[in-house]
């Protein structure tokens, strides 16, 4: 009897990899989206992720240049510029207030027009503001249209929210805290970035026309690499309904006033800390240059460490901590300007600084944790509950970086009242220790207190877990 020979058992046959995402539309548009896919992120989504994420960094980082263009401009105006210590803070809080203003419109612009062709015209849009200062920053200039030009600078204040808009689309959940705050943090440089080149043109007795040439040849580099190299992603369309549910959410504003107590600090110390330097301490503009760039430097380096940070231990725990931090620098700080130390001020203030930006990585993380870890509790799965968060998340980044930013504003005046009622900025820091100490309370509160961080096991499998808020 002959044995008949095996038949060979087919060869397995590999799981097909998912082709690039197609760009099906002119504009470099991307019509097949999913990072929450770990076959098509290893594959292609990564790549293409990380180059949009180098080059919005860029484009990013010349806006928060050009916003906090006036805080070193300031420095330049001496006695001939014929303003008071009140006038450059009600100046600089004027260019805040814009750039937190424009933060919701940037936002949606970015699903209305595309993440790639946003980024070019915001970034030419620098121009305008970068000219007009050129034009008129001389003596004799009338404050009124220092006023007004100073506005048209507010609008560096919003690449911010349509950047960070548009790279959570483009990361999944797992990498979010370091993908936006590399994101951020590499725009936030652009403040210390902008005050070292000021410092280098005071020290070579240059002025400040040749700091704003150097400026606007940077801003058509940042347009045109943008316009070779971005995407725009067709999955993030223009969703009005996403706004008005992101606005009805409390956590949107919750989260509003916790980034107040960390971006608002970062952008209104950016702002104020030379003119304390000058006006509390008597430091001149090139003395005070040499200080003022540390701070802002350190708070954007390491903004993505926060959230990292945020990434493993969870942005709550790390925001809470966060706030204590801050509090415990700025007790520190009214003792240092009680006894006019200057010693103890800058170096105490330069920790404050990199609190703040250690707390706008782990903020801006909790974001869209929220809003999946809402979507979990209820019912949705998977994808669902990914795109549920990144609708909801996207949207509410825009309400949330606008409101953050007024911060800056409040800081600005508060120094000014402070300046004008008492002659220093102890009254303003004061004012600050009781927010931090709010801030606190609402973090603990809210996110992490015992009631609120439990999750009830589920005792059947059609039992919702109970929401948690403590690992966002």
């Amino acid at each position: 009897m002959t044995a008949t020979d095996p038949t060979p058992a087919p060869t397995p046959v590999p799981p097909p990899v998912p082709p690039p995402a197609p760009t099906g539309r002119a504009g470099r548009w991307i019509e097949r989206w999913d990072p929450e896919d770990e076959v098509f992120w290893k594959a292609t989504g990564e790549r293409i992720a990380r180059r949009n994420l180098w080059f919005s960094v860029f484009s990013e980082h010349i806006g928060f240049s050009v916003w906090t263009l006036w805080s070193v401009l300031v420095l330049f105006m001496g006695p001939e510029y014929g303003l008071t210590p009140a006038d450059k803070f009600l100046l600089t809080s004027v260019v805040t207030l814009v750039g937190a203003a424009v933060r919701v419109p940037y936002t949606f612009a970015v699903a209305l027009f595309g993440g790639r062709n946003w980024t070019i015209v915001s970034a030419g849009m620098l121009l305008v503001p970068t000219v007009a200062a050129f034009a008129v920053m001389e003596p004799g200039t009338s404050f009124s249209t220092f006023l007004l030009v100073g506005l048209l600078a507010g609008v560096g204040g919003g690449n911010f929210a349509s950047s960070m808009t548009n790279i959570n689309a483009f990361f999944p959940l797992r990498r979010k805290g370091w993908a936006l705050g590399l994101n951020a943090g590499g725009g936030n440089i652009g403040v210390p970035v902008i005050q070292l080149t000021a410092l280098a043109i005071i020290g070579a007795g240059g002025g400040p026309r040749v700091l704003l040439g150097v400026y606007i040849p940077l801003i058509v580099v940042a347009a045109v690499l943008a316009a070779l190299f971005m995407d725009n992603l067709a999955t993030v369309r223009n969703d009005t309904g996403a706004a008005r549910d992101a606005a009805k959410d409390g956590h949107t504003w919750i989260m509003a006033f916790l980034y107040v107590g960390t971006f608002g600090s970062f952008i209104g110390y950016s702002f104020a800390f030379g003119q304390v330097l000058t006006n509390e301490f008597g430091r001149t503009p090139l003395q005070a240059a040499y200080l003022t760039f540390i701070g802002p430097l350190l708070g954007s380096l390491i903004r993505p460490v926060g959230g990292r940070l945020a990434d493993r231990y969870g942005g709550a725990r790390i925001t809470l901590w966060n706030y204590v931090g801050m509090a415990a620098a700025t007790a520190v700080l009214i003792v240092a300007s009680t006894q006019r130390s200057l010693a103890l001020f800058v170096p105490v203030f330069v920790v404050l600084f990199a609190l703040s930006g250690l707390g706008n990585g782990s903020t801006y993380k909790m974001i869209p944790g929220i809003f999946q870890a809402k979507a979990l509790a209820g019912g949705l799965t998977g994808e669902a509950a990914a795109a549920h968060g990144r609708r909801l998340s996207g949207a509410a980044m825009g309400l949330i970086g606008a409101v953050g930013a007024l911060g800056g504003v409040g800081i600005n005046l508060a120094f000014r009242q402070s300046f004008l009622s008492y002659g220093s900025g102890t009254g303003a820091f004061v004012a600050f220790l009781a927010f931090y100490g709010v801030c606190f309370a609402v973090t603990w509160a809210v996110y992490l207190r015992r009631s609120a961080g439990r999750v009830a096991p589920a005792a059947a499998a059609e039992t919702k877990p109970r929401l948690s808020y403590a690992e966002v």
